[in-house]
């Protein structure tokens, strides 16, 4: 990654900060840039009058807002830099700073795994209609099929998507691969997405059944895995960093789901469970951690809601509970299950395991909507 090519908006901050005469200004910084930090610090210091001062903590997205914290510091304005705002009321002045780099990966890499990947799509428009009744068995295996098993298609689409830093390129690669032959979407998602192509770890509300596949550009495994899973299509990925093109493979995501299947197994004798409610603002889901309350006490379990600003296995796998219901960042029990203990386990997988939803239906990736 070449950090000089990230292009940190920080006008429009300083502006605000001078016409409002802030003194004290908080900035809040995503761990892969936290490295620019003090030189981003320093900008905003020589420019205006304001003493800056970084929330160092871990920041995971714009779900995670310090303003409480931060209000009590005296802060009277939050820069949080490179996430867009959700459909969160922060509580305090807040500013959301893009940030974007400037890449430029080349096209060709990728057209042979886009083209492969389209075949499937194809195939699976062709087989709607033919399915059939499964028994349990078979119904488990199409819970581990990591193709087709959430929605009948419609169409075979590209459907175009990145990450944040990246969403700037999207138009333009619409027009390469419209030229290459693809019937490309750049798909629109729901109120906690602000621009259209982006994704979440958490929300992937713009996928559609007109879309048969996807290319990500981006970095990393983060936002592939969790598209797979929600959607169930192939994917893609142009990294905009180095311009390797890769895909996230069948095989991943099946060894995530055959994991997942066993921990669904692993808790069917447990009698006590930790339910893990988010403190942070963007991922309180206090009622849904109530309904799985009262639904463990339906099946003759206990419950105990259990409130955490991180989640950590040394914040938890101590309580005398047998496993742990997730209803924080979804992504915690996907990403770091290995981490802990105990078996620790979505909402909906808690239903799986208590006979409320069946295996044929697919996996359900766990979304905050």
């Amino acid at each position: 990654m070449d950090l000089r090519r990230h292009d940190f908006q920080l006008d429009e901050l300083v502006e605000r900060i001078k016409s409002n005469d802030h003194r004290l200004v908080a900035l809040q910084v995503p761990e892969g840039l936290k490295i620019q930090a003090l030189e981003m610090m320093d900008q905003i210091e020589d420019r205006s009058d304001a003493k800056v001062v970084l929330a160092a903590d871990p920041c995971y997205g714009a779900c995670d807002l310090v303003h409480d914290k931060m209000r009590m510091m005296g802060v009277e304005l939050v820069a949080h830099m490179g996430h867009s705002q959700m459909n969160i009321d922060s509580g305090m002045q807040t500013q959301f700073i893009p940030v974007t780099y400037e890449g430029d990966p080349e096209l060709d890499p990728i057209l042979p795994i886009i083209a492969q990947h389209h075949t499937v799509a194809e195939s699976r428009l062709e087989a709607i209609g033919k399915e059939v009744e499964l028994d349990d068995s078979s119904a488990r295996d199409h819970f581990l099929d990591a193709i087709g098993r959430i929605a009948p298609l419609t169409g075979t689409k590209l459907g175009l998507v990145g990450s944040i830093q990246h969403l700037h390129l999207l138009p333009e690669y619409k027009e390469r691969l419209e030229k290459s032959g693809y019937v490309v979407e750049i798909p629109v998602g729901g109120d906690r997405l602000s621009f259209p192509g982006q994704v979440l770890g958490c929300n992937y509300s713009g996928d559609n059944p007109s879309i048969g596949h996807y290319l990500f550009l981006g970095s990393g495994d983060f936002h592939p895995i969790g598209l797979v899973l929600h959607t169930g299509k192939p994917l893609a990925m142009l990294d905009p960093y180095t311009g390797d093109a890769t895909e996230m493979s069948l095989e991943r995501i099946e060894r995530i789901l055959r994991q997942r299947s066993g921990l669904i197994m692993a808790v069917d004798g447990a009698v006590s469970f930790g339910i893990l409610i988010g403190e942070k603002p963007g991922q309180m889901r206090r009622s849904l951690a109530i309904r799985m309350k009262r639904l463990l006490k339906k099946h003759g379990r206990k419950g105990y809601l259990l409130a955490l600003d991180h989640v950590g296995p040394e914040l938890i796998d101590f309580y005398p509970v047998d496993a742990f219901v997730n209803t924080a960042c979804p992504r915690i029990a996907i990403d770091d299950s290995v981490r802990y203990a105990k078996p620790l386990i979505t909402p909906f997988e808690l239903e799986v395991a208590l006979g409320e939803k069946e295996w044929e239906h697919g996996y359900q990736f766990d979304e905050i909507p």
